[in-house]
């Protein structure tokens, strides 16, 4: 079923596969590569935005887990174990237990959303992803009535990830939601990119995908999601209060205390090719009203 958004992304808009994916998978993978038609909501491109070259980020990626570089996750995340793979949701549900990947997808419907990604690095490109919202897997293990917040948590394991040996954080990584930013139907989790497979290094087998939120947020290999009434411990938050708020929406009006945020550089444009950067990263018809009556410089 195709739904109506605002000003849709097209296929134009996306940043190719050639470039989001990295060189070997490209190579392992190109014959009978194609997009397929948009299947859920998608938002406006950046005004201009241009496909990108092969070359450009075949490699461009954050997985701290697997090394700091951005050519890290491509070159070590697949000595990541994908399957078997189950998340353990706890917390105030109904249902809690240990799912099998197999078990959460099933029933569900996977649609292709097509999104803006914008890195709190100041860098950004559009991503066509396969998932599902978020709220059908919590409305499968029934939230309980007094849940506040949705806390997530990615898979330790120093064996397969080489970069963990680097106390860059305090390992696992974990992030977290308002009950309400995880039910909005923007919010998915991801499976796939491109109609494939989650390649590992982009966060392989299920991964959060928040698009008004700065790419951090959408945290990869979820093992566990846990629903509480308190504000959960986020890994950036927790690490740099002072650089890292909790909600970390898209704001070009709220600096990184290093760097402006009121614009960015769009990945394949080449070194020089900027754009003003959109509140709420051009989410905010949608999103806007979760935040009504918030100072959104204090709550960043």
């Amino acid at each position: 079923m195709r739904r109506s958004w605002t000003t849709p992304l097209t296929e134009n808009d996306v940043t190719p596969e050639s470039v989001y994916l990295n060189r070997r998978t490209i190579l392992a993978g190109m014959a009978g590569m194609g997009l397929g038609s948009i299947a859920g909501p998608a938002l406006a491109a950046p005004e201009g935005l241009r496909p990108n070259d092969f070359e450009d980020i075949t490699n461009y990626n954050n997985y701290y887990e697997f090394g700091t570089g951005k050519e890290d996750p491509a070159r070590y995340a697949h000595n990541l174990t994908v399957a078997p793979w189950s998340v353990e949701i706890n917390g105030m549900v109904d249902r809690p237990g240990t799912y099998g990947l197999e078990d959460i997808l099933k029933g569900k419907t996977i649609e292709e959303r097509i999104y803006r990604l914008r890195c709190v690095e100041a860098w950004s490109m559009v991503i066509p992803w396969n998932g599902f919202e978020l709220r059908a897997l919590l409305d499968q293990v029934g939230v309980q009535s007094g849940a506040k917040y949705v806390a997530f948590e990615t898979a330790l394991r120093p064996d397969e990830m080489r970069g963990v040996s680097r106390r860059v954080l305090d390992w696992p990584y974990r992030e977290g939601l308002r009950l309400d930013e995880a039910m909005h139907p923007l919010t998915i989790l991801a499976t796939g990119v491109y109609g494939r497979d989650l390649p590992n290094q982009n966060g392989a087998p299920l991964r959060l995908v928040v698009p008004w939120k700065y790419g951090f947020k959408s945290i990869k290999s979820i093992v566990r999601i846990t629903l509480q009434e308190e504000q959960p411990y986020t890994s950036w938050k927790d690490a740099n209060h002072r650089e890292y708020g909790f909600y970390s929406n898209v704001n070009p009006e709220v600096s990184h205390p290093r760097w402006s945020q009121a614009s960015e550089r769009v990945i394949g444009g080449g070194l020089r090719s900027r754009r003003d950067t959109d509140m709420f990263n051009g989410y905010g018809e949608e999103v806007a009203s979760l935040y009504s009556g918030m100072d959104l410089s204090q709550n960043y």
